[in-house]
């Protein structure tokens, strides 16, 4: 999908008024009002000089009635001009719309599987709603997100609203190289982020250490260090040997011998590109939210193959009239990116029955991994276990739960 989404930014910067100011052509959108305002204008005008002469009872003035003609010749160029303007946007919009039919022709070859209806009440309907609002909440578009919550029923919290408003004011203020909103915001949640073992605030720091001491020339490190100071103290111990690193990099400066130096990754710009990643991830799950979009979760898998793979094996099954044993299952792995993996899709080896939160992995001291419930039942007495791969013999009680 990665070829479509790509084609798709594109079509958002041509319809967007940044993109049109880059490109020194004026947008879909400012073409129009400018045309609207030089419409008025004229009308205006005229029913000025109408208003003017009926009122004197006299003809208008030999200037009045250049000056309206003139308006009234020049108003045809005008139009013209701006829909000449409106054509070339509009032929570029084209070309990428027809770019990204081809990209979803070549990437789904077969036709989409017809299923029956799936938001048909009320409830469903309601559900589709605010997901797609949620989604252009998550993602800044915030006009269309009221667009699309005024024309239906659904009811977004205005706190929410509010919420991804401060969040992408914060994200614009990091893209600026200001990170002080978001320490702020870092600051009256620490206790959030120790619990989660994050580091988002630890980085911001770093981020802004790293920005004043590489922000003189000549090398000027001092304020940078006197920064280090007053801000890394609660950070000593989780983060040591960074730290240490920090501190001793200024000894390679300036800039050129710091890149060629043991701390080059330190000069890096991926060191400050990353953080606005990070926060996101972090003022999503404050919110309880996952750290990615529903809906952009729900292209990159349908997307990637997985509805094309189950559309498959349904037809596998239909023609072979075979029976599974759950109804909502298929007898075939759905192949799914890491980064969409949110749960453990462990199989055990004893039970054959997938791991779930209650029956956790466990991985014995001799680093086969069972499940919970298969441990407890091949457990002796006095929690001795006997690996059923292995000769070796370990307590019950030093099996350790994993994470997939």
């Amino acid at each position: 999908m990665d070829a479509a989404l790509k084609e798709l930014d594109k079509l958002q910067q041509l319809t967007s008024s940044e993109s049109a100011a880059k490109a020194k052509s004026p947008s879909i959108h400012d073409s129009l009002n400018s045309l609207l305002k030089s419409l008025n204008d004229a009308k205006n005008q005229v029913e000025a000089s109408i208003i003017l002469s009926e009122s004197s009872s006299a003809e208008l003035s030999q200037d009045s009635r250049e000056a309206l003609q003139n308006t009234l010749t020049v108003l045809p160029k005008l139009v013209e001009g701006r829909k000449k303007d409106l054509d070339n946007r509009q032929k570029e919009i084209y070309n990428v719309l027809s770019k990204i039919g081809k990209v979803l022709d070549k990437r789904f070859t077969n036709p989409l599987p017809e299923y029956d209806p799936l938001f048909t009440s009320p409830e469903a309907r309601a559900a589709l709603e605010k997901t797609i609002a949620l989604h252009y909440l998550r993602t800044g578009q915030f006009d269309i997100a009221e667009a699309v919550t005024s024309e239906s029923d659904i009811n977004i919290p205005p706190g929410l609203n509010a919420q991804f408003v401060d969040l992408f004011r914060i994200l614009t203020a990091i893209k600026s190289h200001d990170i002080g909103p978001a320490l702020d915001w870092a600051q009256k949640n620490r206790s959030f982020l120790e619990a989660r073992s994050s580091p988002l605030e630890f980085l911001l720091h770093r981020s802004q250490y790293i920005r004043l001491l590489l922000a003189s020339h000549p090398p000027e490190p001092l304020l940078a260090l006197n920064y280090a100071r007053a801000n890394f103290g609660p950070f000593h111990q989780q983060y040591f040997h960074e730290i240490t690193r920090l501190m001793t990099c200024p000894a390679y400066l300036p800039l050129a011998r710091l890149q060629a130096s043991p701390y080059a990754d330190l000069a890096s710009p991926s060191l400050h590109f990353d953080l606005e990643h990070v926060f996101a991830k972090e003022y999503c799950a404050r919110l309880g939210m996952s750290r990615q979009a529903p809906l952009r979760v729900v292209g990159d898998v349908g997307g990637g193959g997985a509805l094309a793979r189950i559309e498959k094996g349904r037809r596998v099954m239909r023609e072979r009239r075979s029976e599974w044993s759950h109804t909502d299952e298929l007898p075939i792995e759905v192949p799914v990116p890491a980064e969409n993996r949110y749960h453990s899709i462990f199989a055990c080896p004893v039970s054959k029955e997938q791991t779930t939160e209650h029956n956790p992995p466990m991985m014995m001291t001799c680093g086969h991994v069972i499940a919970k419930d298969s441990l407890n039942k091949l457990s002796k007495a006095g929690g001795r276990v006997k690996c059923p791969y292995c000769p070796q013999e370990s307590s019950q009680d030093a099996a350790i739960r994993i994470h997939f």
